[in-house]
């Protein structure tokens, strides 16, 4: 193990989306992370294919455990791994650890110095606290997804980057580490409550204040960054592949018209939003006279703000994410590398994605669980 998280234990109960990914964060930093999987029934229907195999990539990094929680040997054997762990991290709705006998009241009076991080969409109280929700319901909530998107059509899901991974998973693990860090000085463990619509409202902050500065409205399309100025888009190109611009700056606006050979005077009134609609207009037709390559060859690496829109099978290849291996590959899969670096202690992915049980034994037994006490869960079939 390597990383800058080497020493800390985790206990991380399977779920889906946030919770996976903050698990794989710490993994990814050095943490012990240990899956408590639930012992499936055989023939159980699966929704998610992928899960339990190499390329179930938020998976990566650790060991797997396989657990009956409705046999009480192995609900004791859980709490036992729990006084040894320094932090927890669940995702299901509210209650429903507490319904097991593990919530937070339980799992701190047998281990006070336990983080206890919980990631759920609404947050644990509150009117919808028990409803069901995905990704873009969260967002949709958080004020941010009405803002992104095209003017004439409904807001497009962000695919669910924002909800589940930007304001669930990574707020999750920034917490986690936090009150990690505050048990150092007090000695006491708390409970990390991350909801997704929190999480979600936090990272547009700065357009929260944007409009309340008066600089930032409610129709998409019409703002500085949500495609409404011409200068900060992407186009279409003539071979149908698609490029960006973001040359906000009057230094990197002034280089991109230089660069693109664009003399027209209306381009002086950069900042009029009046002229935006009409310069977009302008800027798209020039891009659809070169191919994407052709405008990489003009604008790439220059101070244009300029960059190709790339596909999930070309982006590993382009030559700055090969220079800094912004990829690897895991038991033949592509996948992100872990983020970000670090001088001294380097991340690393240590395994790949373990199917469920794959190490019960092994865990248990590293853990300091009795041999006789092994066999007796394997007897009752219970791990």
């Amino acid at each position: 193990m390597s990383g800058p998280l080497t020493g800390i234990r985790v206990i991380e109960m399977v779920g889906l989306g946030p919770c996976p990914f903050a698990a794989m964060m710490l993994a990814d930093m050095g943490a012990e992370v240990v899956r408590i999987d639930r012992k499936a029934a055989p023939g159980a229907a699966n929704p998610f294919p992928m899960l339990g195999t190499k390329y179930d990539v938020m998976a990566r990094g650790r060991r797997s455990l396989a657990l009956d929680l409705k046999q009480p040997e192995a609900k004791q054997v859980l709490l036992n791994l729990l006084e040894q762990a320094d932090v927890v991290l669940e995702g299901f709705r509210p209650g429903v650890m507490e319904r097991l006998g593990l919530g937070p009241e339980v799992c701190l009076q047998r281990n006070p110095k336990l983080v206890y991080g919980r990631i759920t969409g609404w947050g644990q109280d509150g009117p919808l606290a028990q409803a069901a929700g995905h990704d873009l319901n969260y967002i949709a909530l958080s004020g941010m997804l009405q803002a992104m998107g095209r003017a004439d059509t409904p807001p497009a899901p962000p695919l669910n980057l924002v909800g589940d991974f930007g304001g669930g998973a990574m707020m999750l693990a920034f917490g986690v580490l936090c009150a990690l860090l505050e048990a150092k000085n007090s000695g006491r463990g708390q409970v990390v409550d991350a909801a997704m619509v929190e999480g979600s409202a936090l990272l547009g902050a700065m357009i929260y204040g944007l409009r309340g500065f008066g600089a930032w409205g409610e129709r998409r399309e019409a703002n500085l960054l949500d495609g409404g100025a011409h200068f900060y888009d992407s186009y279409a190109c003539a071979d149908g592949k698609f490029v960006t611009v973001g040359a906000i700056e009057p230094q990197f606006y002034a280089r991109l018209l230089q660069l693109a050979g664009i003399d027209d005077p209306a381009f002086e009134a950069q900042m009029d939003t009046r002229r935006w609609p009409e310069l977009k207009s302008k800027l798209a037709a020039i891009f659809k006279t070169k191919t994407r390559q052709q405008w990489c060859d003009l604008l790439e690496g220059s101070d244009a703000c300029f960059a190709p829109v790339l596909d999930m099978a070309e982006a590993p290849q382009h030559p700055h994410n090969r220079a800094r291996a912004v990829f690897i590959e895991v038991d033949g899969v592509t996948q992100p590398a872990p983020a970000p670096r670090f001088s001294r202690t380097a991340p690393e992915v240590c395994m790949p994605p373990a199917a469920p049980g794959q190490h019960s034994e092994q865990v248990l037994r590293d853990w300091g669980v009795t041999e006789a006490l092994i066999q007796g869960l394997l007897k009752r079939s219970a791990i």
